[in-house]
């Protein structure tokens, strides 16, 4: 009986076991199955930070820096002054630069004034010219009537109708309206020289202005050159940001492109999460997608947001050192692939996200 009993015992208890085993592999199942499926659904990683703009600072010009007027971490406005460097030597600049415009264009004041001579005084050997050409015509005029009256008295006198005299005196009209129509004929070749020799002088005059006008071109922008280099010489904040990674001190002598400090904005339009998926969670995920972010920050609160864009390639892709799998040290390792996430607008403003914070996105992948 006590063995029967015990058998009986026994069996009631594999049965019992049996059915506990059966119902903890169908939990177990249910629970990964149902685990498979929100994975599936909520794509998450914790390889991610919060990313956004940061605007370096750096001179344009050289020289030894006067003022400071920010602290670390001081929240500036856009266009607000920053850092002056000393500007005496770009004043310099300026002024020699100013003096040799004015020569130039005092050059140039000097050559119009030439020419604005040189044509009076064509104006002048112009009238004279006509004058001498109608004086021309009135000589030849005259010394036609003496040339008559030169033949006329010769006849006369062989027909010893006049004295000698007469005809004496006919001749030396004649020979004197003939010296005057040289004269005049002279005269009107000086004067057309004159006209010429101006005509000339003009030309060559005018001929200097357009080099001179390119000089003074040239002088504008040395000019304009020198002025933006000494308004380089004032920095000021290019964006609303806080001021970060300053390495300047006052006295400090600073080359152009030298980086001296940076402004980043933490408007929730200028900054963004960058997660760094592997590459097997990607397959559903597309811009647009909802995303649920966790900040280590602030335990316990939720930001939202949307997928934005997926990088083009791996990470490792765009490093300094690439891998070169074709070297035959081939290990493959799954990749990560960086996805930019954007804020919703207004989302939480009380809570402000500082570039670099940990942060753990989870995508909302829709049926």
């Amino acid at each position: 009986m006590k063995e029967e009993k015990k058998k009986g015992l026994n069996q009631k208890r594999k049965k019992i076991a049996f059915i506990l085993f059966t119902i903890i592999i169908v939990i177990g199942g249910v629970a990964i199955y149902l685990y498979l499926q929100y994975s599936a659904m909520h794509i998450s990683t914790d390889d991610a930070f919060v990313d956004g703009r940061m605007h370096v600072i750096a001179p344009k010009v050289s020289g030894t820096v006067k003022v400071i007027h920010i602290q670390d971490n001081q929240l500036v406005k856009r266009s607000d002054l920053i850092l002056e460097i000393d500007p005496v030597d770009y004043e310099v600049v300026v002024r020699q630069a100013q003096a040799a415009l004015d020569a130039q264009r005092t050059t140039l004041s000097e050559i119009r004034d030439s020419v604005d001579t040189v044509k009076k005084q064509m104006k002048g050997i112009s009238a004279a010219l006509e004058a001498g050409q109608a004086n021309l015509e009135l000589q030849k005029a005259n010394f036609e009537l003496a040339k008559a009256d030169l033949q006329r008295s010769e006849y006369l006198l062989k027909k010893e109708v006049i004295a000698k005299q007469q005809y004496d005196n006919a001749k030396n009209r004649y020979e004197v309206a003939s010296a005057q129509v040289r004269a005049a004929e002279a005269q009107v070749r000086q004067l057309e020289a004159s006209l010429e020799a101006q005509k000339a002088l003009i030309k060559q005059t005018e001929a200097k202005m357009p080099t001179q006008k390119s000089q003074i071109r040239q002088g504008e922008a040395a000019l304009q050159g020198a002025e933006l280099n000494r308004g380089y010489t004032k920095i000021y904040a290019p964006a609303d940001g806080y001021i970060t990674k300053r390495t300047v001190e006052i006295g400090n002598q600073v080359q152009p492109g030298q980086p001296l400090m940076a402004v980043v904005p933490l408007n929730q339009e200028d900054i963004w999460i960058t997660a760094n998926y592997k590459e097997t969670q990607l397959k559903k995920v597309k811009p647009g997608q909802r995303v649920a972010i966790k900040v280590d920050t602030y335990r316990g609160h939720i930001f939202y947001g949307k997928v934005d864009s997926v990088m083009a390639g791996t990470g490792a892709v765009f490093s300094l050192f690439p891998p070169e799998n074709a070297t035959g040290n081939f290990v493959k390792v799954v990749q990560r692939v960086p996805v930019k996430i954007i804020l919703d607008k207004g989302s939480d403003p009380g809570h402000l996200l500082r570039i670099g914070m940990s942060v753990v996105p989870t995508i909302l992948i829709e049926q």
